[in-house]
């Protein structure tokens, strides 16, 4: 029954394309997804160009990870409204990549990321990546946003700044503070006016698309006045009417090996991002996604897009959401979403050129302000110290250190105060031979101390609480407490749902001791599971005895008194 109760391979990977067309597709469906679609490309166009180029790629490059990584995300993924592009939380990584290895490194990487992410589903492991601690998640996305802040102050400003911008944050701001009066008013304008068109068309028309409506205007200004403000045409050249040949990056051993700690990293943090995309999405819908199915759908985009130069690709929250918002009914919508800006491209690149990168940087102020979750920051620094201390040590660590390394850290240090907690939870205590009620009505048993019984040559020990190793040392002390005049101990495992190794081997300790010194051990009320734990560790008949309940086991030491 239990292994007919597991899901095949074929329900884990069956992409959500396919469920939602055996389902039945109607007109109505591709209405529904073709207005969400054009929805989400407006909100995409700008975003994905002002990412690339925060990212140190171009913006033409950003288009193209929208175009096809969102439509391969889409086509093969487990979640019905998932967004695949690129997503401000790959910023930091991906210029880091091109500093240190060039763009053909970067390339590179998401390639090999696109291939551990597949492996990674097919390994079934999306299960376990959801497991990041939730302040974890809170203090490194606070800390992106951040550090894309700092890396948008100076084209919010127009400043000069000679050589290149330093990506560290302790680096930048002295020489952001040096090239203050090189300060643009024109491109401030345009920055501010592109941040208050976009904060206020959210709050007075919510349903207008703020972004494309800001960048849109940045643009027009710049038609109708030649500004004295650099733009996508005169940093970039533009946009190529198209999509460039796929071709494979540049390939050797040593190229490899190089990257593979960044193509780690972007599999790391693409498969957090994209789960945390798809969980939110289930929220807000009511569905359940294929976490496995979607980490290889999300492997496939970042190895398609490599192959059109483009960059990462991972599941994007606010266009996902955005998305659902607008009434999706499937995956549908996301491959038009990715039809919709092969248009713009084809037909509409011209217009691109006028784009300001001061509308961009403004557009990604915004993103920044908004990654951050505000209440949630306070709420955790509140909650409790141990909370505080993993999300403020991943905030600090992303933000001037490392983002991979704040997560692994955070992840921790997360995994250490669980187990605190837990082992506060499992107690062992020391009873009389007394029935439950009369337990109840005399006030209850004293914790780690030996009661009063009967019998003086016979204890019971009651553990409660998952036994793992987190517990094991403390309630090793108080069992190993066994007086030479006892002739039996009796361990009641009744409220123990779970036994780990170091546990088993506490209590394998524990018999050997109680074998040197003629102390019968019965084992009571252990489950199946907890049972083979134990027996495992050799602690199997006749080296212990098990009984079903504490009563049986007494009424095993006391035939005489049973029978009478």
């Amino acid at each position: 029954m239990k292994d007919a109760a597991r899901p095949t391979f074929t329900e884990l990977f069956t992409p959500k394309l396919v469920t939602v067309l055996r389902e039945g597709y109607g007109l109505s469906n591709f209405r529904s997804d073709a207005l969400a679609g054009l929805t989400v490309a407006i909100v995409a166009l700008p975003l994905s160009m002002a990412i690339a180029i925060a990212s140190g790629a171009s913006p033409a490059q950003g288009l193209y990870t929208a175009i096809i990584g969102g439509f391969f995300v889409s086509a093969l993924g487990g979640s019905r409204f998932q967004i695949g592009g690129p997503a401000g939380a790959f910023i930091v990584l991906v210029g880091a990549t091109v500093d240190a290895h060039g763009m053909d490194g970067l390339i590179l990487a998401t390639l090999i990321s696109g291939l551990v992410l597949a492996a990674i589903g097919f390994l079934r492991l999306g299960t376990y990546i959801k497991f990041i601690p939730y302040p974890v998640t809170v203090g490194f996305t606070a800390g992106i946003a951040v550090i894309i802040f700092a890396s948008q102050i100076a084209p919010l400003l127009g400043l000069s700044i000679a050589g290149e911008e330093p990506r560290a944050l302790l680096d930048k701001l002295p020489v952001l503070f040096d090239a203050l009066p090189t300060i643009n008013l024109p491109t401030v304008v345009v920055s501010v006016a592109t941040i208050a068109i976009i904060v206020g068309l959210k709050r007075y028309q919510p349903r207008w698309p703020g972004m494309l409506v800001a960048v849109g205007a940045g643009a027009i200004a710049m038609a109708l006045f030649d500004l004295p403000i650099a733009t996508i045409g005169s940093q970039f050249g533009g946009i190529p009417m198209g999509l460039p040949a796929p071709h494979l990056p540049t390939l050797s051993f040593e190229k490899v090996v190089a990257v593979l700690p960044n193509a780690l990293a972007f599999a790391l943090l693409g498969s957090i991002e994209s789960l945390l995309s798809a969980v939110v999405a289930d929220g807000m819908t009511g569905r359940r996604h294929r976490s496995n199915c979607e980490l290889v759908a999300q492997g496939v985009a970042n190895v398609a897009s490599s192959l059109f130069h483009g960059i990462c690709v991972t599941g994007t929250i606010a266009r996902t959401a955005t998305n659902v918002r607008a009434a999706a009914h499937g995956p549908i919508a996301g491959i038009l979403h990715a039809a919709f800006l092969l248009v713009f491209i084809v037909a509409a690149a011209p217009l691109a050129a006028y784009i300001p990168l001061a509308s961009l940087a403004g557009v990604l102020a915004v993103v920044a302000w908004n990654m951050v979750e505000k209440q949630a920051f306070i709420t955790l620094v509140r909650a409790s110290w141990g909370d505080a201390a993993v999300l403020l040590v991943t905030f600090g660590l992303t933000v001037f250190r490392d983002l991979t390394e704040a997560i692994v850290v955070g992840f921790a240090l997360g995994s250490v105060l669980f187990i605190h907690r837990m082992s506060k939870t499992t107690a062992v205590e020391t009873a009389p031979f007394v029935t439950e009620d009369q337990a109840d009505a005399e006030g209850g048993r004293t914790p780690y101390r030996e009661a009063e019984a009967t019998d003086p040559d016979i204890v019971v020990y009651r553990i409660t609480g998952v036994f793992f190793f987190g517990a094991a040392a403390s309630i090793g002390s108080v069992l190993d407490r066994i007086s030479d005049r006892r002739r039996a101990l009796i361990v009641d495992f009744a409220a123990v749902p779970f036994v780990d190794s170091t546990a088993a081997n506490t209590i394998e300790g524990l018999a050997h001791k109680a074998k040197r010194q003629g102390v019968a051990l019965i084992l009571t009320g252990a489950s199946a599971a907890v049972r083979k734990a134990l027996e495992a560790h050799g602690l199997t008949p006749p080296f212990v005895r098990y009984e079903a309940s504490v009563e049986l086991a007494l009424a095993a030491l006391h035939p005489r008194a049973e029978a009478a």
